[in-house]
């Protein structure tokens, strides 16, 4: 029996063990189907990687050129601003300089106006003056000469002796006048 089961198991093929021709057609077409593989979709593959190797790579390449230009920008951005501070302290240090200067030129010219128009009021003062002495003179004349007259008892009508005589009367008046106020 145990040699009828051997003969039996020998005649019955084994289910986990293919027959050979079918493992010679299957290794054929795996050769074939890798054959395929490797020539033609394998490169298809490899390209296809590549081409997402470099787009991915040229993408990382253009953030970090964008990124660098950014940050270029920025510190182009805050010198920029660093100078347009400057200069608006340099125009405000200016303004401050010009009000300055345009304060002490009007004060200036305001001390001028009033030191001329002081110098013309004293000249014209100074010319009422004498005016008023002038008619003063010519009034006081006129009344000594008529008390003269009234004392002496003539007419001293005669330009040149009435002249000279309220020219001495005057003038003894002014030096009494100074007399007076030297003592004083």
């Amino acid at each position: 029996m145990q040699n009828a089961l051997i003969i039996a198991a020998e005649a019955t093929p084994n289910p986990l063990i293919p027959p050979v021709y079918d493992i010679v057609w299957s290794a054929v077409a795996f050769v074939l189907i890798f054959l395929v593989f490797w020539r033609v979709v394998t490169p298809r593959i490899t390209k296809m990687l590549d081409e997402r190797t470099e787009a991915i790579e040229g993408g990382i390449k253009k953030a970090e050129a964008a990124q660098e230009q950014a940050a270029a920008a920025l510190d182009e951005y805050n010198k920029q601003l660093a100078e347009a501070r400057t200069e608006a302290s340099r125009i405000r240090e200016q303004a401050r300089a010009d009000a300055t200067a345009i304060g002490n030129e009007v004060r200036e010219q305001a001390q001028a106006d009033a030191a001329r128009i002081t110098a013309n009021a004293q000249a014209q003062i100074e010319a009422e003056r004498q005016s008023a002495l002038q008619s003063l003179r010519a009034e006081v004349g006129t009344l000594a000469l008529d008390l003269a007259s009234g004392v002496i008892g003539e007419s001293l009508k005669d330009d040149a002796k009435s002249t000279a005589v309220v020219d001495r009367f005057l003038a003894d008046l002014e030096a009494s006048q100074a007399s007076s106020a030297g003592e004083h």
